[in-house]
């Protein structure tokens, strides 16, 4: 399994995410995701910097591939615009760009004021956007009468060899369905081995399958766990709240009941090598063939080292 680091735009600033990244690739971590955000989920994170910006800057300041995690290509900015920012991403990284998508949160896709859709629309929208996204890439002149989505005899110049692959975030059984039938590869922030299961016997053998999740590095595992919920209390939160509430204002009203305790079920702290070893076995085991993780706080470089020193060259041992 190959480890990489994912990139948190709602916490760090440009000049630090890139910095990270540089520092990764020295250590040996094998890939980034970076996170796409209009607002952070809290304002204690404080962050939020434009990602194609940011895949513009890291395609030149590391060699690593970059994949999107995730994108919303359905409402903030529409899927004739992504497809043109997906196609460029892919030429400026020599191909190793990869679109993630998923259905996405009214926290960044309500902000042009258009009501939230229900989630079966989202995945209506998602799949309509992602087959006009592959007609743009053909580079032909593409007009698309849609229910979502129109557009008018327009087309991509700035091709890449090959259109950049497209892997879909599920965390339920209807989205996994599209992911199956859409998918080039699935992404997900859990180790949920029955959903991973899906995917591969769905969509067969040969699609990549990502996952994601955080790590806080500090003196101990209960400092760590006060930084964690300072920056993340939000992983704590159940349900579907995390799709529908729209400011980082509401994100934090209904966050505060979180404990630092509590963040010790959702965020791997602490500096015991065992513990993140542990977390990264759980991906292993459901059968995620890249597992992408997160600094958290401000001791993101001692993390990357922890990693680096301790977690990548075990892996084989594990």
């Amino acid at each position: 399994m190959r480890i990489g680091l994912l990139l948190s735009s709602e916490e760090y600033p440009p000049e630090r995410l890139i910095a990270q990244a540089r520092r990764a690739e020295r250590a040996g971590f094998g890939g980034l995701w970076i996170s796409d955000h209009f607002h952070p989920w809290l304002d204690d994170q404080g962050n939020s910097p434009f990602v194609w910006s940011m895949i513009g800057a890291l395609s030149q300041a590391t060699k690593l591939p970059i994949t999107t995690a995730v994108t919303c290509p359905t409402m903030r900015i529409e899927p004739v615009i992504i497809a043109q920012a997906a196609a460029t991403s892919a030429v400026i990284t020599g191909g190793k760009f990869v679109l993630g998508v998923g259905t996405g949160e009214a926290l960044n896709e309500s902000i042009t004021g258009r009501a939230w859709p229900p989630a079966k629309v989202r995945r209506e929208m998602l799949e309509e956007a992602i087959g006009l996204m592959r007609k743009l890439w053909t580079g032909d002149s593409v007009t698309h009468l849609g229910e979502y989505y129109t557009v008018h005899h327009a087309r991509i110049y700035t091709l890449p060899t090959k259109p950049p692959p497209v892997y879909i975030s599920a965390a339920g059984p209807k989205s996994m369905d599209l992911a199956v039938r859409l998918g080039d590869g699935y992404i997900s922030a859990r180790p949920d081995a029955d959903l991973a299961r899906r995917f591969r016997e769905g969509a067969g053998a040969g699609k990549p399958m990502q996952g994601g999740m955080k790590a806080c590095y500090a003196a101990d595992e209960n400092e760590a766990a006060k930084i964690a919920r300072e920056k993340w209390r939000i992983s704590a939160v159940p349900g579907e709240i995390g799709q529908v509430l729209p400011t980082p204002q509401h994100f934090d009203q209904v966050s505060k009941l979180v404990t630092p305790e509590m963040m010790l079920e959702h965020i791997t702290c602490g500096p015991d090598p065992a513990l993140h070893l542990e977390q990264v076995e759980k991906y292993r085991r459901a059968g995620f063939d890249e597992l992408y993780v997160a600094p958290v706080g401000p001791n993101d470089e001692q993390m990357i080292d922890l990693y680096a020193s301790e977690i990548i060259p075990k892996l084989g041992a594990v």
